[in-house]
């Protein structure tokens, strides 16, 4: 919590301060969906290009990254794993769709906060 400005002093209460930590934790939890969407979306985006130039390709045989390692797999079993891995990345942004739920609860607590400490509590990001 950063003071600025010439606010008042007004007395922190016990439900005050577990507002301002609940608040913190939101915050945490908002940096880190926004984080794992954008992870998610990557790998999302680099799985559609590799079907993409799955599909282009003459080859039976393809090249698979396994870990750090190629392996020379057959081209419709590397589909179907491609297709697999679609799949879990899909469920994964179902999942991480909590953000709008962990944005609406900071901003009740916003409210909250604001309306108690005006200028004397600082609850944005910087």
């Amino acid at each position: 919590m950063q003071e600025q400005g010439e606010g008042s002093e007004t007395e922190v209460t016990w439900e005050d301060q577990q507002n301002i930590n609940k608040f913190g934790r939101l915050n945490n939890r908002f940096h880190e969906l926004d984080d794992d969407i954008k992870i998610a979306k990557e790998t999302d985006d680099n799985l559609e290009d590799a079907s993409n130039e799955l599909i282009l390709t003459d080859e039976e045989v393809v090249r698979f990254q396994i870990g750090e390692v190629f392996a020379h797999v057959p081209k419709d079993e590397v589909e179907s794993k491609i297709e697999q891995m679609k799949q879990v990345t899909t469920q994964k942004l179902e999942k991480l769709e909590e953000k709008e739920s962990v944005l609406a609860q900071m901003a009740e607590l916003k409210k909250i906060l604001y309306g108690k400490f005006k200028d004397s509590i600082n609850l944005e990001d910087d």
